[in-house]
């Protein structure tokens, strides 16, 4: 026997009707790109939406269609996604900080038909556009004044959007219907397509919103410091139409005086973002003396919040940080470290331990920990294992089926994490069974430098791993064996890597051995050179 229910999708695009209708004068804040601040509330958000639904329609951008997005976190971006999502086209948001060849790569593998760019990022547009197989238009996030001269198919966006009227109905479709795609760098090789669905965002902004996790309400003011092409921006923009909280858009400046503006001058209460962001308004506050007396919340994440970070937002200023970890696999959210009932004793460095971890899951995220052979291990704080997860917003599998089933057999998807969970639920990053290094919240690949610097006519061998830094969390440290009678000079192998990498995937130092750990199979030993170099310290420190 079924149910008597309505059958009502679960669209994105419900989000911005439900926001537009209760709370159409609450406010979306942003730092234009061209230096202005601008303001827009959630009923212009939607007209405006529909108008480039409408716009995108006539261009012949159809359901399933992607559409690539460079750009940072602003009002227009935002209506990109809904205008897309509007007709049952895909918004895929290209991280502009990946090397320009994956860029294009990934606009290829992608199929994409049109590029949303603001105006930082058209240079980079400019140099891969001979290699572009599918892109038709590009579209700059601008209006005709600051539209640069560029050779490519480009139109300013208030042109574009001006050419339809906002007398549209969004498109009806299954609510498991594809909405976004990100791809992750946090693999080996190519990059891997992650493609959300109506259904998994909704569900995901709901179960991120409660209380026990982020706790977002209409009266909160919201600053995703985390820039929207990571990972839906931590569901940020989806978690504020679905409830109602006014949203502060950072745009391109990125520093401790601008983010201080916003969130004094716009009375943040709510932001989220990487540890380096919040170590440089930190440091920007202990030079001015300013303070944070309006922020109540910061969530931290991407990469782990140094202790010192935590104790400075709780005991200076008075904001409570809650440590969060997640994967564009998962929407991103996996766990947030909010204090549960049987925790709210703990006090002083006690409650501090209990904050270093990565939390606990919300509903629609099941973890457990297992060991090589797939055991499931017990929560007892202690023993670690290899960290699965399931639910609905997790990944089943990558766009185009690239990597195969990253599933197991009871349907958990391997984190590539090693952690330990305690018998509260509290879960904690031990290790990495990948050796993906996390710099400022970024993905390395030490297999891709290590496979470039082997290139080097002098270098035998090469390991990476990544070394402690105060400001970026980890840097990569390369290691290298000569070739038997060579002498290499570090400046040879900077000069070969150049160009050849993204600048900030360029190892921050080199060490020249005589010989690399291996394991009994051959390969690397990292743990060993982990150990090895865990007090080295970084010539950029």
């Amino acid at each position: 026997m079924l149910g008597l229910m309505q059958d009502w999708p679960l669209l994105c695009t419900k989000l911005l009707d439900h926001a537009a209708l209760n709370y159409p004068n609450r406010e979306l804040v942003t730092r234009a790109v061209e230096g202005d601040i601008t303001r827009i509330n959630y009923a212009q958000l939607r007209l405006r939406s529909l108008q480039l639904a409408k716009r995108l329609e006539q261009d012949g951008v159809k359901l399933g269609d992607r559409v690539a997005t460079l750009a940072w976190n602003t009002s227009r971006h935002i209506e990109a996604w809904y205008g897309l999502m509007g007709i049952g086209a895909v918004y895929h948001t290209v991280n502009p900080r990946l090397f320009p060849d994956q860029i294009a790569w990934i606009i290829n593998h992608a199929e994409d038909r049109m590029i949303f760019v603001d105006l930082t990022f058209v240079p980079i547009v400019e140099a891969i556009w001979p290699k572009l197989e599918t892109v038709e238009k590009v579209i700059v996030l601008t209006d005709d004044a600051h539209l640069p001269e560029t050779d490519l198919p480009a139109v300013a966006y208030e042109t574009y959007l001006g050419e339809a009227d906002s007398d549209f109905k969004w498109q009806e479709f299954d609510e498991n219907t594809a909405a976004g795609l990100c791809y992750t760098s946090g693999t080996t090789g190519n990059p891997k397509g992650v493609l959300y669905s109506h259904r998994s965002n909704v569900l995901h902004a709901m179960v991120a919103s409660v209380p026990d996790m982020m706790g977002i309400g209409s009266r909160d003011k919201i600053m995703p410091v985390v820039p929207m092409f990571h990972a839906n921006g931590w569901a940020l923009p989806f978690i504020a139409a679905l409830t109602g909280a006014g949203m502060v858009m950072p745009g391109s400046r990125m520093d401790g005086e601008a983010i201080w503006e916003l969130l004094d001058g716009e009375k943040v209460t709510f932001t989220a973002a990487v540890p380096t962001v919040w170590l440089m308004l930190l440091q920007y506050l202990e030079q001015t003396g300013k303070e944070l007396p309006y922020l109540e919340r910061v969530v931290i994440g991407g990469a782990a919040c140094p202790r010192s970070i935590m104790e400075a937002f709780e005991k200076k200023y008075d904001v409570h940080v809650m440590h969060a970890w997640g994967m564009t696999e998962l929407s991103p959210l996996g766990t947030i470290c909010s204090i549960k009932p049987e925790l709210t004793h703990l006090e002083g460095d006690a409650r501090l331990d209990l904050q270093e971890k990565q939390g606990h899951a919300p509903f629609g995220v099941e973890m457990k920990v297992t060991d090589d052979e797939g055991k499931t291990l017990p929560w007892d704080g202690k023993t670690f294992g290899k960290l699965m997860v399931r639910g609905p917003s997790i990944s089943k599998s990558y766009f185009k089926g690239d990597g195969g089933n990253p599933l197991d057999e009871d349907g958990y998807f391997d984190t590539g994490d090693v952690a330990h969970i305690d018998p509260h639920g509290y879960m904690q990053i031990t290790d990495r069974s990948k050796d993906v290094i996390k710099s400022g919240g970024e993905w390395i690949s030490s297999i891709d430098l290590e496979n470039l610097a082997v290139g080097h006519p002098q270098v035998a061998e090469a390991a990476v791993i990544g070394v402690h830094h105060p400001k970026w969390d980890e840097r990569p440290l390369l290691v290298i064996v000569p070739k038997q009678g060579e002498e290499i000079a570090k400046d040879s192998i900077f000069s070969f890597m150049e160009g050849k990498i993204a600048k900030w995937w360029m190892p921050d130092d080199i060490v020249f051995v005589d010989e690399l750990p291996h394991t009994a199979t051959g390969k690397i030993k990292k743990t060993a050179l982990r150990d090895q170099f865990r007090q080295y310290e970084l010539p950029t420190v």
